[in-house]
């Protein structure tokens, strides 16, 4: 009996998944464990293995398109199974949570076998003779509306087959491919590189050479019925495949370094590899692959020395887009999708949850002598973000409210101690956490804190290495930074701003003297944490960093 294969919830926050790459095809055998899809969260790419034995029947989503949690992925069941029923059970019903993808791969097997079907959703426009398919944009995260077409691969006039790789598309944490599950000519592209398209927008049309495509667009905004928006962005886009044909293969100047020279074109690698080629300026199609099949993982480009000549063109064409002297000139870069994701979350914070602010100095004369007398027998160099990390959780234990979530008709107080340390990254800011801080020593601490800063630019990070913060801390004192207030990384009540320390007058014991200095900010949510018990925990971590010692108890 055929089995439905739905998203799994990969991460506490997760609402959908990005499938980056499948690995199975319709009509492969499947076996319990087989890996049949890489997919892609907003901070990895894991593996989505199959527990069921079978024939993979049905694929749901497009590689690069998203899938709502426990939205249908994939069918799985026995050789020549008849699963019409359930493809329309799943299209009549919603809760797969993603009808527009189930649409859109029934189109085919629906041109002739359910005319009645189509002309409900039609009526007046019988589209049953066009022979080609509309290819949508799908929701690749849960907070996506909209993805941006990094660059073109085809051009219109193509000819493209199944598995070829058309475009690049840029989503919130990663730039992905998008491959074609058709075989024809592209007929259409609805939208010019660089370009956002909403969430079910239209991305292109492959089909027969010389297929009437623009009824088959008329058809396909009828069917949107309550959509005005999806619609009207088709409409717009449509002059793009027209007017602006000849240009369309004009963002295939930047795509040469991610294409394959394989037998159809696409890169064999991993989207992690891909990634971190893109970030370190490597041809990918000039590194060897040592996974199977040849496909490039992560060690060939950890490996790889790229020649000389790949970045000579490099400056030449800086040079050739230089400004002269006294000419006014700016670029405008498309805003990323983890920038938007990043904007959102961060206004709604600020927003939403009534911050206030409290600034505190702390001398840091004894942390710098311990810390210095701690590295001479330290298996690991100890930092002073790893000693700010052990002394707020230390204080976290003593003042547990401000170790609190706001969840509206309650507040969670977290009995445990899981430290979100800020990681800025090239794309924007990632948050892994250490867990159970208040319980590990300083060694301890520093060598998780390296770990998760290294994984975290290299975006190799897992679900369990982000998920469930309980406090945060942003330290920007190593980039000479004196003081800072930070908005709140929901769902903490809290987050503490580190500054650098500075050498400066002090007074002390009615003397000045020099000595070095620390301020910190704490940021709290008004609705949890009050004054009073916000300025108890700073007391008790300026007590504990002006006295190592006492973090050591």
């Amino acid at each position: 009996m055929a089995e439905i294969i739905r998203m799994p919830k990969m991460s506490d926050t997760m609402e959908e998944g990005v499938i980056a790459a499948w690995l199975k095809k319709v009509g492969d055998s499947v076996k319990p464990g087989d890996i049949i899809a890489e997919v892609e969260t907003d901070k990895a790419t894991m593996e989505l293995e199959s527990y069921e034995e079978g024939v993979l029947l049905h694929i749901g989503v497009e590689e690069k398109d998203a899938v709502p949690v426990n939205g249908v992925i994939a069918i799985i069941g026995e050789k020549g199974e008849n699963i019409d029923a359930l493809l329309k059970e799943i299209k009549s019903g919603s809760s797969n949570g993603k009808p527009s993808e189930e649409k859109k791969e029934e189109k085919p097997a629906s041109k002739e076998d359910k005319p009645a079907a189509k002309a409900e959703k039609t009526e007046e426009i019988d589209v049953s003779g066009i022979n080609a398919t509309v290819i949508t944009m799908p929701k690749m995260s849960d907070t996506m509306t909209e993805g941006t077409i990094a660059s073109w691969l085809k051009k219109v006039g193509d000819e493209i087959k199944s598995g070829d790789i058309i475009a690049e598309v840029e989503t919130d944490k990663a730039t992905m491919e998008l491959e074609s599950y058709e075989d024809g000519t592209l007929l259409y592209i609805g939208v010019e590189a660089g370009d956002a398209v909403p969430v079910d927008g239209v991305i292109a049309i492959i089909g027969e050479k010389g297929a009437d495509y623009e009824k088959l667009l008329t058809a396909h905004e009828s069917k949107q019925g309550g959509e005005e928006a999806p619609a009207a962005e088709e409409k717009k886009a449509e002059p793009v495949s027209e007017a602006k044909k000849e240009d369309a293969p004009a963002p295939q100047t930047a795509a040469p370094t991610s294409v394959s020279s394989s037998d159809n074109g696409r890169v064999k690698a991993s989207p992690l590899a891909k990634k971190m080629a893109s970030e370190k300026g490597i041809d990918i199609t000039l590194v060897k692959g040592t996974g199977e099949g040849g496909r490039v993982v992560r060690r060939d480009i950890e490996n790889y020395t790229p020649a000389v000549a790949q970045t000579a063109a490099a400056p030449t064409a800086m040079a050739t887009s230089a400004p002269a002297v006294g000419q006014e000139s700016y670029k405008e870069e498309k805003v990323s999708q983890m920038r938007k994701v990043i904007a959102k979350r961060l206004a709604e914070s600020k927003f939403t949850a009534p911050h206030f602010y409290l600034t505190m100095e702390i001398n840091m004369d004894k942390a710098i002598e311990a810390r210095k007398s701690m590295n001479e027998v330290a298996p690991v160099k100890i930092s002073f973000n790893d000693m700010v990390i052990k002394a707020a959780a230390a204080a976290l234990r003593q003042h547990p409210k401000v170790n609190s979530s706001w969840l509206g008709d309650k507040i969670r107080y977290n009995e445990h101690i899981h430290i979100g340390m800020a990681v800025a990254v090239e794309e924007g800011l990632l948050v892994p956490v250490i867990r159970f801080a208040d319980s590990k020593s300083l060694s301890q601490i520093s060598i998780e804190a390296k770990t998760l800063g290294g994984k975290a630019k290299n975006k190799e990070l897992q679900p369990k290495d982000w998920e469930g913060n309980t406090f945060t801390i942003s330290n920007l004192g190593m980039f000479g930074i004196d003081e800072f207030t930070a908005i709140i990384n929901p769902p903490d009540a809290c987050i503490l701003a580190v500054g650098g320390i500075k050498e400066t007058v002090i007074v002390k014991n009615g003397q000045m003297q020099v000595g070095n200095v620390m301020k910190v900010t704490l940021s709290c949510d008004h609705r949890v944490v009050d004054g009073a018990v916000g300025s108890a925990f700073l007391q008790t971590l300026k007590g504990l960093l002006e006295d190592p010692v006492r973090i050591l108890i």
